[in-house]
């Protein structure tokens, strides 16, 4: 199937990811674990 994969580290802010990870989500059109509402993340950080 299609989709993405992303590898990273939460070095601040899991309170934040916990919450994501918590919301509602539905099957559809073969895809599973869709957000019922979108999910926006404003902004992340490059860190090497």
């Amino acid at each position: 199937g299609w989709g993405y994969t992303v590898f990273g580290k939460v070095t601040k802010g899991m309170d934040v990811v916990d919450q994501i990870a918590r919301v509602k989500t539905i099957a559809t059109a073969g895809q599973q674990n869709i957000p019922v509402s979108p999910i926006y993340i404003e902004d992340v950080e490059v860190m090497k």
